[in-house]
């Protein structure tokens, strides 16, 4: 590959990637904030489980419905009005005046984090080759985890720096920086060639094949029509059941074991973990988690071509599920405290080069080019639909139960996990997405 067209290609995945940063960001600067909010707001448990859902409920809705619009005017256009939402988002979050204003204004940020959820990594699979498709899909993950990493660090930090009503105040403002960087970004990318073929834009298709390097960009062009008259002998044009059956189960399970593990209940509620376990302060701890959560992706990121991506989940599944129980006993009581941190860490290796890694390649891998969008449109809005409702429920079940007892639920998930993707998952790895098309037809 040339250097014009490595640069092509690295700023077209870079960027889309680009998403998961804002992703990420928005999704771990809660943890930093829940508490002050409570206080400025006078919120009880479950006012407090709604603001941080809030976002949720909005990702759900903005990850549902992307899939239809990004297959009409393609994931780059799209992108480019979610990364205004992201901006809107962060400045108005600082900004608000009173408790529904500042749901509003998350909402709104949520719809910005489910559209792009389901799209990046639909356009970064459609412009990657298939022996590095894990690892640049893997770009988004690497992107959410630094930008959960950067809000812990952005948290500590504007902690340190301001004072009174403004910690929490600039600590979602600041959000609006990278959104307009990843605004202005969305303007130099092209579109995915497999959507311009899809478009009869064949010309266009041609040119951005040949930008982003691919050998044989005639051949390639030849391939994406030769799978969609496939789908569309098939009446495959829309998402249904009885044509793509399969490919919307593995979707499904994949992101609902991705969000039963507990991952982001935990990063949304750190704080309150390690105050439950006797910590006086959880930045230190934070950071230490997000470092964690960075290595582990790296690591997963390396592996996920390598040694596939249902090799990862089996391992990752059985890995997560020991740690989950020692924070489970740990917060019980049964074993002491000092070993939650550990278990929390020990709980990240597992997951990040795992279900972090995996869930965004194989839902933007495994649905035909002509409903792909909307395919995973459906995976993510099950990710995040389990993400809204385990928000909401967990400091519930804390208050009510016992702070041990979800971690006890997420434990037994994971092994549930191990159980389904041994019997069920398919392995992607090294396949065109033309090939897997035809393997789940």
């Amino acid at each position: 590959m040339a250097r014009s067209t490595r640069t092509v290609f690295a700023a077209a995945a870079g960027t889309a990637a680009l998403a998961g940063l804002l992703f990420g960001f928005d999704t771990a600067v809660i943890s930093g904030v829940t508490q002050a909010v409570a206080d400025r707001f006078a919120l009880d448990q479950v006012q407090l489980g709604t603001t941080v859902s809030a976002a949720l409920w909005g990702t759900l809705i903005g990850a549902m419905t992307a899939g239809v619009p990004g297959d009409r005017f393609g994931a780059r256009a799209v992108l480019r009005v979610l990364a205004a939402f992201y901006v809107v988002s962060g400045l108005g979050s600082a900004l608000a005046w009173d408790w529904g204003s500042l749901l509003a204004f998350r909402f709104i940020g949520g719809l910005a984090i489910g559209g792009s959820s389901v799209l990046a990594p639909v356009y970064i699979a459609e412009i990657s080759p298939a022996a590095r498709r894990g690892l640049l899909v893997g770009l988004f993950q690497l992107a959410i985890v630094v930008g959960i990493l950067a809000a812990y660090v952005s948290n500590a930090a504007v902690g340190a720096l301001a004072a009174g009503d403004m910690i929490w105040r600039w600590k979602l403002g600041v959000a609006a920086v990278p959104a307009l960087i990843f605004f202005i970004l969305l303007f130099g990318i092209p579109h995915s060639p497999r959507w311009l073929a899809g478009k009869g834009r064949d010309p266009e298709a041609l040119r951005v094949l040949a930008s982003i390097g691919d050998p044989d960009p005639r051949a390639a062009l030849g391939s994406f029509h030769a799978a969609a008259e496939e789908e569309a002998a098939r009446d495959g044009q829309r998402l249904r059941w009885a044509a793509h059956k399969r490919p919307m189960l593995l979707a499904m399970l994949v992101a609902a074991f991705n969000q039963l593990s507990g991952i982001n209940a935990i990063l949304y509620y750190l704080n309150q973990i390690f105050a439950d376990a006797g910590f006086a302060s959880a930045d230190l701890q934070a950071i230490m988690i997000g470092l964690a959560n960075l290595i582990f992706t790296l690591i997963g990121m390396a592996l996920i071509d390598r040694i596939g991506r249902k090799t990862l989940l089996l391992i990752g599944g059985t890995g997560t599920a020991i740690c989950l129980a020692l924070a489970a006993l740990a917060l019980g009581g049964a074993i002491p405290r000092v070993v939650l941190l550990p278990a929390l860490i020990g709980f990240i290796a597992f997951f990040a080069p795992s279900q972090g890694a995996v869930i965004w390649v194989y839902i933007s891998e495994v649905f035909p080019s002509a409903v792909r969008a909307r395919g995973a449109a459906l995976g993510a809005g099950t990710h995040w639909l389990l993400n809204a409702v385990i928000a909401l429920a967990f400091p519930i079940a804390v208050a009510r139960l016992s702070p041990a007892m979800p971690f006890g639920f997420f434990a037994a998930m994971m092994l549930l996990q191990v159980i389904v993707v041994a019997r069920f998952f398919p392995e992607t790895k090294g396949v065109t997405l033309e090939e897997i098309e035809h393997s789940m037809a």
